[in-house]
Order: structure tokens, then sequence, then C-alpha cells
């Protein structure tokens, strides 16, 4: 599918990364934590050569600080700090993805074959949380399309899923008494918009290698959507032809739907979706800033749901 408008920015205007964030920056504010998880392992320092993304929206990035230690990874804890706290365990390699379902050559692929043919690309994408955050993420990665098309999807697929790995020993979130989420953690895209040239599988942020609290070494990200549809460390990718039950659907299905675009007029049963804070700019303290719908992105997607009423396809 081809975007409808132009993009607004040319890959040699797209502020280097060195500008906007200086190592200094980073090892001073990132914390000790933080620091230990993206830095103790070697795969974790690899600089990541990517290509410039059109596709990349002009707005200043949020700084690695914020984008490395506030996140939502309920394997790892529930608390914004506790993935970058308790991921360090964690063992990203060696890694394989298991591609099944309705396609023509299903098969299981380690990350070194699905890397090989990919074009890799930094781009630079609004980020929005259901809790009322956003962030701005320059991602390392590639069109989940070209996966896709290695794997010929049959003519009745009409659905993507994913799975998250399941390592109770590595990620605490996983064991004890209290399960937050049914485990393993489970996504879905229509193929549509699996093959929708916005949608990435991210292997870096920053130019260099996945953190594990940001889903090493593979994850997926969705920009006019709601971060948890970035479901992290995949693998498993089925292809099917109904759409597939994810597991905020299972937990609490009249929270949160299988769309889950980014969409200022439908709320949260407990919380406004119409305005956002920008990390990095303040805390509970930051300005709100207005929602866009599809997070900015509604030039690029908005045919994909032509008809439907988003109100009750949230």
């Amino acid at each position: 599918m081809l975007i409808g408008k132009k993009p607004n920015i040319l890959p040699s205007e797209i502020t280097p990364r060195d500008i906007y964030l200086g190592r200094r920056e980073v090892l001073a504010g990132i914390g000790a934590a933080g620091i230990g998880t993206i830095m103790s392992r070697p795969a974790a320092a690899a600089k990541l050569t990517s290509v410039k993304s059109p596709l990349s929206t002009t707005e200043t990035a949020t700084p690695l600080k914020d984008v490395s230690t506030y996140n939502n990874y309920y394997e790892f804890g529930t608390d914004k700090s506790d993935p970058a706290q308790a991921a360090g365990n964690f063992k990203p390699t060696p890694w394989s993805v298991e591609i099944g379902g309705m396609v023509a050559k299903p098969g299981t692929l380690t990350l070194e074959d699905i890397m090989k043919p990919v074009t890799l690309e930094e781009r630079i994408y609004r980020m929005r949380c259901v809790e009322g955050w956003s962030m701005v993420i320059p991602w390392n990665g590639f069109a989940l399309a070209e996966l896709l098309k290695r794997v010929e999807p049959l003519g009745s697929a009409k659905f993507v899923a994913f799975e998250t790995v399941v390592r109770p020993a590595e990620m605490p979130g996983q064991r004890g008494s209290f399960q937050p989420l049914p485990w393993p953690y489970r996504e879905g895209l229509r193929l549509d918009e699996a093959m929708h040239p916005l949608t990435i599988l991210a292997t870096g942020l920053y130019g260099e290698t996945l953190p594990n609290q940001n889903g090493a070494p593979l994850r997926l990200v969705v920009p006019w959507k709601y971060g948890f549809k970035g479901i992290k460390s995949i693998v498993r990718i089925t292809l099917v032809d109904k759409m597939p039950e994810t597991s905020w659907q299972l937990q609490n299905k009249n929270e949160y739907g299988f769309y889950s675009n980014v969409n200022p007029d439908v709320d949260h049963p407990r919380w406004s979706q119409a305005t956002e804070r920008r990390i990095g700019e303040g805390g509970l303290l930051a300005k709100r800033r207005p929602t866009l719908k599809f997070n900015g992105y509604a030039d690029q997607v908005a045919s994909l749901y032509a008809g439907m009423d988003l109100k009750a396809s949230y």
C-alpha cells in the first residue's frame, strides 16, 4: 500500500542522533540500573548502521534516559521503572522466530536469518500510551512487510498474530502467585495493517541495539496505535483467517479493543484520551497537548478504516 501523503521531511533534514543526544547526557541521566541493563552486554552497545527514513517525524526526540527507564513491560513488573531494573538477566541471544499459519513458506528463522536481507532504517516515530503519556522515539528497524512477503501469505490469511517469549526464570513478572496478564503476551494486526509501510519490527533505538527493557531483540512498532500493541521479544508470528485474541482483550475486553487506534474521541473508561503529556517535558507538571487522531498519522492510515465505526471498533 502506498502512503497517500508525501513525507514532510527529507532524510538529509533529520537531526543527527549525536546532536540531540550527547553521550554525557545519557550516562549522567540514565541511572545505575539503566546503565547496567543497556551497557552490560556487548550486543547492547553495538552500533547499528541504518538508512535515514523519510517517514520520520520532525519532532524533537525524547531523551534516551526516559525512553529506556519509563516502560510498560509487565513481564518484568508493573511499575514503569521495573523493566530497567529487572531486565538485566534476560538473554536476547541467540534468538529465533517461528513463522507459520496461512503461509506458503513456514519455518523458524534465527535473528541473523531475518536481518540479512532487510533494509535497516532509523524511523523517528511518535508513540502514545493509553495512560496519557507520549514519547518520540528514534527506532532502528525494518518494515514488517519485508518479512511477511518472504513467507508468502496465502489468500485466506486476514490477520497476523504475535506471541512473546515465556521465560519465568529471566522475567520476574511471569512468576509468582500474582500474574498481571495471561502469558504468553499476545497481540495481533489485520494483515493490511501489518503490511503498511509505517509498521516495523524494531531491533534498536538511538542507533544502538535494542535494550532488554525496550523489547530486545525484536519488537513490533505500529505508531498510529496505542503502545501496548507493540509486542516485545517476539518468538512467534502466525497468519490466520480470524481476528486473534490479544492479551489486554483477554484481561479486560471492555477497556481494550483489538484495533486500539489512537483516537481522542474514544475515552478509556477510566480517563480521557483527548490530551496527553510528553515524557521528558516536566512529568506531571508537563503541559498537556491535544491528542492527534491516529497519533498524527491520519493522512497515511485513515484509509485503512474507511466505512468503519471507530467508536465501536476501538
